[in-house]
């Protein structure tokens, strides 16, 4: 009886610190030693087209080849006033940076078509942003490199790698949330209000002005990707007024899904639903 109440002692108090850690942290495995570098995978996948390139990035990513820096996530304040007058709160939790294969020293960013990344969000008990929530972590991020546009092969795996080098080269070091440098993948009532099948929506990367260059767009075909495109994870649950709800809860509130959605619709959740 002692080692039956132990044993489910165990397995409640496993449950509540991987819960904990989940709200802050990528569950993710240990990165393997072996694992390459983000330029060795971009060596690896250069001549790749994105149905070739996808795969290997989703394996990578999920064994847990993603730098430490960037499992770590952090918070995201925002605020509405409701119809009483009284203003209501939520902080969500993002990761520091666009989703990434590498080490700390030795990362880089990844674009991704929005099935993989959608793939990798259920994965790891996430989301994609909204156009609104773009605006937010904009707002709130540390480090705001100004957008550097490149023109040629912008689809090419060595086009994803030099406009990593060049954010680099802007970021010199610093470190915190990072905003500004991508068009992000969001979810958006445009995907499936789009006549045209199969759409992706992007949005952001926002000049020092606050101004996005990318208003949001449904334009591209899903499987179209682009050394512009950023992922950024989201944490599925949020915090409400002290009280922690599921995000699609939150998008379905008539009150709670302004504090997410700047939309007329808020009712698009996932790629593929």
């Amino acid at each position: 009886m002692y080692t039956c109440r132990k044993t489910i002692t165990v397995i409640v108090l496993s449950a509540w610190i991987m819960s904990c850690r989940t709200a802050h942290e990528l569950p993710l495995p240990p990165r393997p030693p072996q694992a390459v570098s983000g330029n060795a995978f971009y060596r690896q996948v250069d001549s790749m087209k994105w149905n070739t390139r996808e795969p290997i990035a989703l394996k990578e990513i999920l064994s847990g080849n993603v730098p430490a820096f960037l499992r770590k996530l952090v918070p995201v304040h925002t605020s509405i006033t409701g119809a009483n007058g009284k203003t209501i709160t939520a902080t969500y939790y993002v990761t520091p940076d666009y989703l990434s294969i590498g080490g700390n020293d030795d990362f880089a960013r990844i674009p991704l078509t929005p099935m993989t990344a959608q793939l990798i969000a259920d994965s790891l008990q996430c989301f994609l942003p909204t156009r609104k929530m773009v605006n937010d972590i904009y707002l709130a991020a540390k480090v705001k490199p100004e957008p550097v546009p490149l023109y040629a092969f912008r689809d090419s795996a060595i086009i994803f790698w030099h406009h990593h080098m060049i954010i680099e080269g802007q970021r010199k070091g610093e470190k915190g949330l990072i905003a500004g440098i991508k068009k992000d993948v969001v979810i958006s009532s445009k995907v499936s209000r789009d006549p045209r099948p199969e759409r992706v929506a992007i949005y952001g990367w926002h000049k020092p002005d606050g101004k996005p260059i990318q208003p949001l767009y449904t334009g591209h075909v899903n499987w179209y990707v682009d050394y512009s495109h950023g992922i950024r994870l989201v944490y599925r649950k949020i915090k409400v007024d002290k009280q922690w709800m599921d995000y699609t809860e939150v998008l379905r509130h008539p009150v709670y899904k302004t504090l997410l959605c700047d939309e007329d619709e808020c009712d698009y959740f996932r790629y593929g639903q």
